[in-house]
């Protein structure tokens, strides 16, 4: 089992490897690893992160086969599958690190916006629904000055869905609840920059 702590600082390594330009360990670990894997796994993190394709966790951590349990959707949102999954990940396989992570220009949040300015009357009912669980975190910030600064707003609008789904993984289960005060479970929020490739942790990591 990896502390979270030292869970933290892999990823950090990994992703300022990446930054640099650093190959990819996976390239050089795969067919050795694939047999190995086939009976079992232990990762050593949790990524909760959107679906853009602009934003694979093992590549911008610079990560291998077996390394991550990631689970993709648009938006990072918390449902209960997301939740059942990172219950799953962490009692399971005993991780201790949960990574919620978000980036820049993310078009879920730009769609949420959109709605929130000009609701659509025909929008999908399924992508209604991932609009629907950004939309809390976003109205607060539709309500200040930011409406008027499309860039500083969007920007802000990342970031508070993050935390927003930190928050639910945080408070929205009892089995993660348990794991967070007696196991050393921590959910953090972070933040991948589609024009540098830096992942910026948030303020309430150590």
């Amino acid at each position: 089992m990896t502390p979270a702590q030292e869970a933290l600082e892999r990823l950090r390594k990994g992703n300022r490897e990446f930054v640099s330009g650093l190959p990819s360990r996976d390239s050089f670990l795969r067919f050795s690893r694939r047999a190995q894997l086939a009976e079992g796994q232990t990762p050593f993190a949790i990524v909760l992160g959107c679906s853009d394709s602009r934003v694979p966790a093992e590549i911008v951590f610079n990560q291998g086969l077996g390394d991550l349990f990631v689970i993709r959707v648009a938006g990072n949102i918390v449902a209960p599958s997301q939740i059942g999954s990172v219950e799953f990940a962490a009692a399971r396989f005993g991780v201790r690190l949960v990574v919620v992570l978000g980036h820049s220009q993310c078009g879920a949040i730009q769609a949420t916006l959109e709605e929130l300015r000009t609701p659509n009357e025909n929008q999908s009912r399924n992508l209604r629904s991932i609009v629907d669980r950004v939309r809390p975190a976003l109205e607060v910030l539709m309500r200040t000055g930011l409406r008027y600064e499309p860039g500083v707003l969007l920007q802000h609008a990342v970031r508070a869905n993050v935390t927003a789904s930190v928050n639910q993984l945080k408070h929205g289960s009892e089995i993660l609840e348990q794991l967070i005060k007696d196991e050393g479970l921590r959910v953090v929020g972070a933040e991948y920059s589609l024009e540098t490739g830096v992942v910026e942790f948030y303020d309430e990591v150590e």
